[in-house]
């Protein structure tokens, strides 16, 4: 049976670097491609920026491949997750040889819970001068994110990881947090060693060697991931997956990059490597291999976009990936 893939450009360099991948996800494997819409330019069109038939089309497909979204993001991405069931975030960030990499010898990955926090959008104006935020934590959200991180360091034979958390003043929230995912992590046999977030900060720069998988609530795992693509070469480099138990959503790390699109030379591997992660999730892992072998190569001989010093178009990074496969 054929598997069904949902495509979403989104807005802004989207509609550039998801059809590179999908080029490439047509050059290694026989998926059915539906596209849909979402964003600011549909929203200018409709009034809404997801429509429900996109969001249907995203539950019911057996993966998604997402570009990103303008000033609408948060009215996008949010209820994307929600619709693949996603409850963890997957960010890898690695130095690749050839990329000029402030750290390169960086090489973690971060899984960021992925419903609650200060993203959970109880946002309240309670008077000309005063706005609320409430910060939403539960238990079996972090539970269930605990218990993936063990499944995760386990079939790559880790020890552990690291959990990032601010306990020492959040202590209801991010205690609550941290107590659930060592809980859980201590009945697996799993070891975990705490870092308080800021403290990771400043560590990841000086020694990013020192951490291989780190465990972060939402906010935290959105800002220090953003904190790592900048010790490997840049946001263009970052793939990303949302992982939910029956469904999964795919997306690079970078945003929509206005000052860039439309003129061909945004950088499509972040998305490209996103569409392995999505090939790996399907079961090809194979071709997901063949993918990230073809993109090391590209990035270690070239051609190159200009955010990577190189003169390349994106199609032209694209062809030359396609063609190493």
């Amino acid at each position: 049976m054929t598997e069904e893939i949902a495509v979403i450009e989104g807005d802004g360099i989207g509609q550039e670097v998801v059809p590179a991948a999908v080029r490439v996800l047509e050059a290694v494997a026989d998926f059915e491609f539906v596209h849909a819409e979402a964003g600011d330019a549909v929203a200018e069109r409709t009034g809404d920026p997801l429509p429900d038939e996109t969001y249907e089309t995203v539950a019911d497909a057996d993966a998604t491949l997402f570009g990103a979204a303008g000033e609408t993001a948060a009215d996008v991405i949010l209820p994307l997750r929600e619709a693949v069931g996603s409850f963890v975030n997957v960010r890898p960030a690695r130095a690749y040889p050839g990329v000029d990499a402030l750290r390169p010898e960086t090489d973690l990955v971060f899984l960021r819970e992925n419903t609650e926090g200060v993203y959970s959008g109880h946002e309240s104006d309670l008077s000309p001068d005063l706005s609320t935020l409430t910060r939403v934590v539960t238990t079996s959200a972090s539970e269930q994110l605990a218990e993936f991180a063990c499944e995760y360091v386990t079939e790559r034979g880790l020890d552990g990881f690291h959990v990032a958390h601010k306990a020492n003043v959040m202590r209801k929230t991010d205690g609550r947090f941290r107590d659930a995912v060592t809980s859980v992590a201590d009945a697996n046999g799993v070891e975990t060693t705490e870092v308080l977030m800021d403290a990771f900060a400043t560590r990841l720069p000086l020694a990013p060697e020192q951490f291989d998988v780190v465990v972060c609530p939402n906010l935290a795992g959105d800002v220090l991931s953003d904190l790592a693509a900048g010790l490997v070469g840049g946001l263009g480099l970052l793939p990303s997956a949302n992982i939910g138990v029956d469904n999964a959503l795919f997306e690079p790390v970078h945003g929509t990059a206005p000052d860039i699109a439309g003129e061909g030379i945004a950088n499509p591997c972040a998305t490209i490597v996103s569409a392995a992660m999505l090939l790996e999730h399907l079961g090809y892992d194979a071709d997901g291999a063949a993918v990230r072998s073809a993109v090391e190569s590209v990035l270690a001989d070239g051609p190159r976009t200009p955010d990577l010093g190189g003169e390349a178009s994106t199609d032209a990074v694209t062809e030359a990936v396609v063609s190493r496969l």
